[in-house]
């Protein structure tokens, strides 16, 4: 088994986890099956409790586990499924160790950084490795190489590559190489000296891939390959994309860098056919069609916030061959502004999940004027939860209806707490999670969208449809599109007469991929642009996806 551990230096930020994805796809493929690691350095357990100002997003595995938004780049670039022992953090390292003490596993020994919590980073290495069996590993360590709290990993690392031997491990380094304007030419001192904390500590880089603004020419590919003593052609440019994340894994098949680790690795394999990656790209680059979509959200400030969302909408816009447009709306603007004035020209409007009442308002306005002016709208999670809220006021005449969530004292709670979730006390990793089967409608434009009536779906929350109420809505026409397969709780709801209004309990951003888009992200583009254009996409072959039971 091989093994490729990738770190960052200068800053933070730089792409390590999509270097490391794009990687993955290469070596993919080639023929060899890969699997994806990240070792986050805080002390969280999870970021399941972080705020997304903080964090950015959560991504949810079929298991449950709230993870990094890196794992979604892992899962999005590779066909490898990952759980929770694909993200590692300090605070599980920790626990575990801590845990250990307390059991006597130690014996009686002083418990200390080194061994006993590099042992516990390395055994969670091998652990992975022996249940996935992949040809290779690739391990990302989060942070900067610097940073205090990021030390026991990289030590665990290097004492794992010792043991490993030559041939059998790549250490690849992910640098910055600022430009300073004032000058008008790239700095290679601050990699220089990032690689040279990094071999304090014991590890050389066999690869530096240097993130970039402008293209490094060949002189400085040659002081950075004396100055941090790797060859000249394991000096790989990763200039900034001009069009789509996407781009990255050609550009770096450019660069020669899976060659690179082959030769590293000692791996007897085939060159890359990246043909299907090239036809996305084109889709990608110059598209037949195109449409603008609003994104209503209170995180919408930051990019990350809604990483899986913004990526899922591309990738309907690339089964639709339609390049997409992302219009970022502020939720709180929505309440006081004409959504008449700020939706204009959209083909769709989208509204994601989140927590807390900041702009909640807005966003019942946004599914209102979705509904009455047939605008094709797309509701994940909080989105299903105020469509529901929406038409209970507005069609159900029931005044007041809200969510529990946000007023407890509502006259009309149309969305509820789980019952299970009443007596929860614990706030992280407590919530309805992970992969859960839904049973869709036969007949309903979801099933007809996902082909089957069948499917398993990822989920992230505590409030839900509210029973009492189903057959007051079901009387008004609202269609319970899909729900347990005990029937116990509604996973999603149409709009009857309607050109496109679907809203899920779920989160099928976390299964889409750019050559496997989600159904209903694919059908939601599909609508979006018809609604533009008044002329429908050549229509879309219906194929089993990744959520069909």
């Amino acid at each position: 088994m091989k093994y490729i551990f990738v770190t960052g230096g200068v800053v933070s930020s730089l792409g390590k986890g999509l270097t490391a994805a794009a990687l993955g796809t290469l070596l993919e493929n080639r023929g060899l099956k890969v699997t994806l690691q990240k070792f986050d350095p805080y002390l969280n357990l999870d970021p399941g409790t972080m705020s997304p100002f903080q964090h950015g997003e959560v991504y949810v595995l079929d298991d449950g586990a709230e993870t990094d938004l890196d794992l979604g780049h892992y899962e999005r670039f590779t066909s490898t499924k990952l759980s929770r022992r694909n993200n590692t953090t300090s605070g599980q390292v920790y626990q575990q160790v801590l845990d250990n003490e307390r059991n006597g596993v130690y014996l009686g020994k002083t418990v200390q950084v080194i061994p006993h919590v590099t042992d516990e980073i390395q055994r969670r290495i091998t652990l992975l490795a022996d249940e996935t069996k992949p040809d290779v590993l690739i391990t990302e360590v989060g942070g900067t190489v610097g940073d205090i709290e990021g030390l026991p990993f990289l030590e665990a690392i290097r004492e794992f590559a010792q043991e490993a031997g030559p041939g059998n491990v790549c250490f690849l380094h992910v640098t910055y190489i600022p430009f300073i304007k004032a000058a008008g030419e790239l700095k290679t001192k601050p990699t220089q000296q990032s690689v040279a904390k990094l071999r304090e500590i014991g590890i050389a880089p066999h690869l530096l891939v240097c993130r970039c603004e402008h293209p490094i020419n060949k002189e400085l590919r040659q002081k950075l390959a004396m100055f941090c003593n790797v060859p000249f052609e394991a000096v790989i440019e990763e200039k900034d994309v001009d069009h789509s994340i996407y781009e990255v894994p050609l550009m770096l098949q450019r660069e020669r860098l899976d060659d690179l680790v082959c030769k590293t690795l000692q791996l007897d394999v085939p060159p890359a056919n990246m043909t299907p990656w090239q036809d996305i790209i084109r889709r990608l680059i110059a598209p037949q069609h195109r449409v603008r979509i609003g994104v209503v959200g209170k995180y919408i400030e930051l990019q990350d916030a809604y990483k899986s969302v913004y990526e899922a909408l591309i990738h309907g816009g690339i089964a639709n061959d339609c390049g997409v447009q992302i219009e970022q709306i502020e939720a709180e603007s929505v309440e006081s502004g004409d959504p008449a004035k700020i939706f204009k020209g959209l083909g769709g409007l989208l509204v994601p999940g989140g927590f807390g009442d900041r702009g909640i308002e807005g966003k019942i306005r946004a599914a209102r004027f979705a509904r009455e002016n047939g605008l094709p709208y797309l509701g994940l999670c909080l989105g299903m939860q105020i469509a529901v809220i929406e038409y209970g006021r507005n069609v159900l005449g029931l005044e007041g209806a809200h969510s529990t969530e946000f007023n407890p004292n509502t006259p009309h709670p149309v969305i509820d707490i789980q019952e299970g979730q009443k007596t929860v006390v614990q706030k992280g990793g407590t919530m309805r999670l992970g992969s859960q089967a839904c049973r869709l409608e036969p007949g309903s434009r979801t099933a007809a969208l996902y082909g089957t009536c069948l499917i398993h779906e990822r989920h992230r929350h505590r409030f839900e449809f509210n029973n009492d109420y189903r057959k007051r809505f079901a009387d008004a026409g609202f269609i319970f599109a899909g729900t347990t397969p005990d029937d116990r709780l509604v996973e999603v709801i149409e709009i009857p007469n309607h050109p496109f209004f679907i809203a899920s309990q779920y989160h099928p951003e976390f299964l889409s991929k750019p050559n496997a888009p989600h159904p209903l992200f694919r059908g939601f583009i599909a609508a979006a642009h018809e609604r533009l254009h008044s002329k429908p996409l050549l229509p879309v072959v219906t194929s089993a996806h990744p959520t069909s039971g």
